[in-house]
């Protein structure tokens, strides 16, 4: 159920409202934007440390340009089960073995997830979550960007799948979600918020046009969203900020 969006001001903060009126916390976080954005990045790419080997990488948050953004990604006592998912697709006559998954997360301070869950899917579209054709927790690997958006730091956050996965043509979608679930440890469980990052120009992307324009999804039964397109006219984002991706894959390519 599509629920309704709140601006503030300059800065966006889409804010969804429940059946009955009760205020929910913003479902992402952006800066007012146009459709029109700089020059693709055409250099050697140089993704996160943690994709090792990459063979996938959408490219970098770039925190100065007006279409930057982050969509919910979180698993919290606060805001329980909220998942986005990126593309890639995979074309004729290769295949890709994926050993693990990164996502690049906007987060609160004291962010330290020890584990993450991993989700992957075939025949996802508006509103159809596909088939699950891997999925599991993982133990952590964190390492913060250097990068701040809106008062949040990034941190790539990667996991290894329990068992490689062997891809041939088509499309998928990939998700990582960070868990934050012990409160008796960590307060920050009970209020603290993760985005995962956009890329708009696909900065320092690896392979990135590998990754379908305009195929990030939103599943949240917190905010209300089954399977919902991030560039769903109602979720208040332009054609460059739904576009791409912060993610990035770790495997080898045959």
């Amino acid at each position: 159920m599509k629920t309704t969006l709140f601006a503030a001001t300059l800065v966006m903060a889409l804010t969804l409202s429940a059946a009955a009126a009760t205020n929910k916390p913003p479902v992402s976080q952006h800066l007012a934007g146009s459709a029109e954005n700089g020059p693709m990045f055409t250099g050697k790419g140089i993704p996160p440390a943690l994709c090792d080997p990459c063979v996938f990488y959408g490219g970098d948050l770039n925190t100065s340009v007006p279409n930057a953004a982050g969509m919910s990604d979180e698993n919290t006592l606060f805001i329980p089960g909220s998942s986005t998912y990126g593309n890639l697709t995979v074309v004729g006559g290769v295949t890709v073995t994926v050993t693990g998954i990164l996502f690049n997360v906007q987060a609160d301070a004291n962010f330290d997830p020890l584990t993450a869950s991993y989700d992957v899917r075939t025949g996802v579209s508006e509103g159809e979550g596909g088939t699950s054709i891997a999925s599991g927790t993982a133990n952590t690997q964190v390492a913060a960007t250097g990068r701040n958006f809106l008062g949040l730091n990034e941190y790539t956050v990667a996991v290894q799948l329990s068992t490689p996965l062997v891809l041939g043509e088509g499309a998928y979608w990939f998700n990582l979600t960070p868990t934050c679930t012990n409160g008796a440890v960590d307060g920050s469980c009970s209020a603290g918020r993760f985005f995962v990052s956009n890329t708009t120009q696909r900065t320092n992307s690896v392979n990135g046009g590998d990754q379908a324009l305009g195929q990030m999804y939103l599943n949240s039964s917190f905010f209300g969203f089954s399977w919902a397109n991030w560039c769903d006219s109602s979720l208040g984002f332009n054609v460059r900020q739904c576009a791409d991706l912060s993610f990035g894959l770790m495997g080898t390519t045959n």
